[in-house]
């Protein structure tokens, strides 16, 4: 876990655990805190400059999200999915992905169309850049823009819970350079069938999008299970 973490300062008490919230949460999905790492509460609250009652709100916060597990007697730890968990939370992020692009393309705005234009040129710019967690961050906003133009609380809920258990995952699926730009390739077709209000062609492009993200994260995934079998060979 790195060190160099800019301190929250104190807020009014009632946002505070949910500053917390959000920095756990950037740790957590850029593998500041790797998957199965025990969250230690007091190294936390110095790095973060908090209490120990902001971070446990926070911690059970992030543990309803799905991104950390709460153990009996053995405080929390960063959530690790297993990959028949990846494979099931794809299948069902898939359909979510889709299901909102289809109606955004019915539903969205000018307003909200521009504001998602905006940030497509800012991801850009990250993108030129390569600053991925900048890039991720803004893809994150897009992604929730899209959910949030199809203007269905149900669906935005569902959506919501569900992606939460792939976050850490879709961040790590763009360090390939080469699957980073298909990615960004196809949030410039997301753009125009948004532009074009296609809901066939929105809902294409995310379904499509989700599957090469999926076959990306299980060829990582599998990538580290031979390099842990190869280290135990090695220690035979």
């Amino acid at each position: 876990m790195s060190a160099k973490i800019i301190p929250i300062h104190p807020t009014p008490r009632a946002a505070l655990h949910e500053q917390v919230a959000l920095r756990l949460r950037e740790m957590l999905v850029e593998s500041r805190i790797a998957p199965g790492a025990k969250l230690n509460e007091r190294e936390l609250s110095e790095v973060l400059n908090v209490s120990r009652t902001p971070l446990r709100e926070a911690i059970k916060m992030l543990a309803a999200e799905g991104l950390v597990e709460l153990l009996p007697n053995r405080g929390a730890i960063a959530v690790e999915l297993s990959q028949a968990d990846v494979l099931n939370t794809f299948e069902v992020m898939a359909g979510l992905e889709a299901q909102s692009g289809e109606l955004a393309a019915e539903r969205i705005t000018d307003a909200e169309l521009s504001e998602i234009q905006a940030m497509h040129y800012e991801m850009l710019a990250a993108y030129t850049r390569r600053d991925l967690p900048a890039y991720y961050r803004l893809n994150s906003a897009i992604h929730a823009a899209i959910n949030a133009a199809a203007k269905n609380p149900v669906l935005s809920a569902t959506y919501q819970q569900v992606n939460a258990r792939l976050q850490a995952l879709r961040f790590r699926s763009n360090q390939d350079g080469d699957k980073w730009g298909a990615a960004m390739k196809e949030h410039e077709q997301m753009i125009e069938a948004l532009t074009q209000r296609n809901p066939a062609a929105m809902r294409a492009v995310l379904l499509n999008h989700l599957n090469h993200k999926r076959d990306v994260v299980m060829a990582q995934l599998l990538q580290q299970q031979l390099k842990r079998e190869a280290g135990q060979g090695d220690q035979a």
